[in-house]
């Protein structure tokens, strides 16, 4: 997985009181006819030739949600989730990728990881996901998302110290 500059959202329908913005995803200046949800596109990863992780947000103050869609340019809309909660805030940043999977930060003190599977895998409604996570219900996912707290830091007069390293060692 690797993220990519190449992809762009064009806004098909804006949000509205009761649902968010839909918008068309553009790669390498091609429309692909795939619509997803959000309005600002805040990064993209390619996960294969045909796949992309797709981050969005609709730009909304004090109930920021992350929409986070993989799609397939041959088949559309594969699967979505969406990050967040009401009256909570957050923002998207520190994004970093490996083989098998993104980290991200975005709301809470968590790292907040994917894995994106090649094929659907069984899901357990209700006890898959960290808080603060919601999807439409099912039995398959090709995403499974994580959360791990970061470590807050010691109460020993050496805090500023603890967060210096974790600040400047990019663990944080």
């Amino acid at each position: 997985m690797q993220p990519v500059n190449t992809v762009a959202l064009i806004e098909n329908s804006p949000a509205t009181e009761f649902k968010q913005a839909k918008s068309e995803v553009i790669v390498a200046g091609k429309a692909t006819g795939v619509i997803v949800s959000g309005h600002v596109l805040e990064a993209a990863v390619q996960v294969d030739d045909d796949r992309y992780l797709i981050f969005t947000t609709d730009d909304v103050i004090y109930e920021e949600f992350l929409t986070v869609t993989l799609i397939s340019l041959n088949d559309g809309v594969l699967e979505s989730l969406h990050l967040g909660n009401e009256y909570s805030s957050g923002v998207f940043e520190k994004l970093s990728t490996s083989h098998e999977s993104v980290h991200f930060h975005f709301i809470g003190d968590a790292v907040w990881t994917i894995k994106v599977a090649d094929s659907p895998r069984l899901r357990l409604p209700f006890f898959s996901d960290p808080r603060g996570v919601k999807r439409t219900s099912g039995l398959k996912t090709y995403m499974t998302i994580m959360a791990e707290p970061i470590p807050a830091p010691p109460n020993n007069g050496n805090a500023l110290r603890y967060w210096y390293t974790l600040k400047y060692t990019n663990k944080i």
